[in-house]
């Protein structure tokens, strides 16, 4: 049981700087993960990268169908992505959105296949790999690691646009 963290959004520096790798497997990191999950359950995520809660070190946390509709859970320590080369690569044209952007949402193609190697919350090597929605998240949470919104990836016009009614829902809510 971890401790909820509030959610760093859009403008905070550490979202868009690239995080730190890990270098210590023990309890602290082991309580950050514990939190990163309440955190992403309590904003109703499916995944979660721990500069997102204010930590910049490269951890992300998941809990997502891939496209078959099973679930799957877990951590990634120091990921690295791997993605189909591009002539074998297939884009998935979904819209995408960001619990550090809330209510908004744009449509980004992304590979429909993912793969990433790090390590667990143990320093034990993992792979995950993921389709479908679970594809759009690792590619989605390392980004986040690597000092990247999902906005960042948008043509200019859509951005603006995003951005400018993530700024409107700021001010109706206040």
């Amino acid at each position: 049981m971890g401790e909820v963290r509030p959610i760093v959004y859009v403008g905070d520096p550490v979202l868009h700087t690239p995080c730190e790798p890990v270098t210590r497997f023990d309890e602290s990191l082991a309580a950050l993960v514990d939190d990163m999950f309440a955190s992403m359950y309590a904003a109703r995520g499916v995944g979660l990268a721990a500069n997102q809660i204010g930590v910049g070190l490269r951890v992300f946390v998941y809990d997502c169908p891939d496209a078959d509709g099973v679930n799957q859970v877990g951590v990634v320590v120091n990921p690295v992505l791997e993605l189909p080369p591009v002539g074998e690569r297939s884009l998935d044209p979904g819209d995408e959105g960001c619990l550090s952007v809330p209510g908004q949402y744009a449509p980004l193609p992304r590979a429909d296949h993912a793969r990433v190697h790090g390590f667990g919350v143990k320093g034990e090597p993992v792979t995950v790999e993921g389709t479908g929605l679970m594809a759009r998240c690792l590619q989605h949470e390392t980004d986040h690691l690597d000092g990247h919104l999902y906005i960042d990836r948008l043509p200019a016009k859509k951005r603006k646009q995003v951005l400018k009614a993530y700024e409107e829902s700021l001010t109706a809510t206040a």
